[in-house]
């Protein structure tokens, strides 16, 4: 995971908070300065609260345990799903629906309804009339936008990521009812003390969310032994390297065997022509011989 750096956060925008008139009194300890009637964030203690996010992320995965991000805000919903996606984990960026955790039950009969409408073959659809049919589609399309992001998710997380604590004042106490630890953004508008884990920050940038919950998913990935995907880009970038080399050594390669091949031939033709040429020769002694042999054994007679 790559270290989050002040200047980072900084260019981001992270330390603009609310005016002046619309902070809230337990978040003075966060607060830095005030200037042109903008309360600015400290964003030294916004490093360390999203490192000490981050260890507690490490203990709750590496115990197999799940969490949920949710974002129900226009500027926070694409990052949330794309994140929660990139790390394997469960969201929510429809409405928040009240009892998605303490009636947890009732939304899992809610999915197993999903599940049933989305099967295909399914007995539901036989013997209706056309407008039936249509109040069963119009259903599924409801119940696919609601659940989209916990249609797997068979029990509570152990931990729930917040964009907006101010915002999600509903999930956060659902979850503190049922003793869920809260990561959570918080502004200089919030009230940092009623989630476990705050992290100050500037809850309405897209570049602020972006860089806090890829920080919190790349955690996660850690935690899982996973390799985030700019990690996997330069590996597979590499591979393709290596295979362009081999690819440009083979010819090489190839001219060299050949002109071995041609150095082993010659030899074996300088032979050969040598052999046919001395053989005439040997062939042209032994017949004088033989002739001599034959008017020396005439005279002899």
């Amino acid at each position: 995971m790559a270290e989050l750096k002040f200047e980072d956060l900084l260019g981001t925008g992270a330390h603009f908070g609310h005016v002046t008139r619309k902070w809230n009194p337990k978040f003075a300890p966060y607060i830095l300065m005030e200037k042109n009637g903008v309360h600015i964030i400290d964003l030294e203690q916004t490093l360390k609260a999203i490192d000490t996010a981050s260890k507690f992320l490490n203990k709750v995965v590496n115990k197999n345990g799940e969490v949920l991000f949710v974002g129900t805000k226009k500027q926070a919903r694409d990052i949330v799903q794309q994140e929660a996606d990139r790390c394997g984990m469960f969201y929510i960026v429809e409405r928040w629906l009240g009892g998605t955790l303490t009636n947890f039950s009732t939304i899992k009969k809610s999915i197993k309804r999903l599940k049933m409408l989305e099967k295909e073959g399914s007995n539901l659809y036989d013997n209706l009339t056309k407008k039936e049919t249509q109040m069963l589609n119009r259903e599924r399309v409801k119940l696919s936008d609601q659940h989209r992001g916990i249609k797997d998710m068979r029990r509570l997380p152990e931990a729930v990521i917040l964009v907006d604590a101010q915002y999600e004042e509903i999930a956060i106490q659902e979850a503190t009812r049922l003793e869920i630890p809260v990561i959570a953004i918080v502004d200089s508008n919030t009230d940092p003390t009623k989630v476990a884990y705050p992290i100050p920050a500037n809850d309405d940038s897209i570049r602020s969310i972006q860089l806090i919950l890829s920080s919190m998913a790349d955690a996660i990935i850690d935690a899982k032994g996973g390799v985030p995907e700019e990690k996997l880009s330069d590996a597979e970038s590499k591979v393709e390297e290596t295979v362009e080399e081999t690819v440009e050594v083979a010819p090489v390669e190839e001219v060299k065997a050949e002109k071995t091949e041609e150095k082993v031939e010659e030899p074996k033709e300088e032979v050969v022509e040598e052999a046919v040429v001395e053989t005439p020769e040997v062939t042209e002694e032994v017949s004088d011989n033989v002739d001599e042999e034959v008017e020396a054994s005439e005279e002899e007679e």
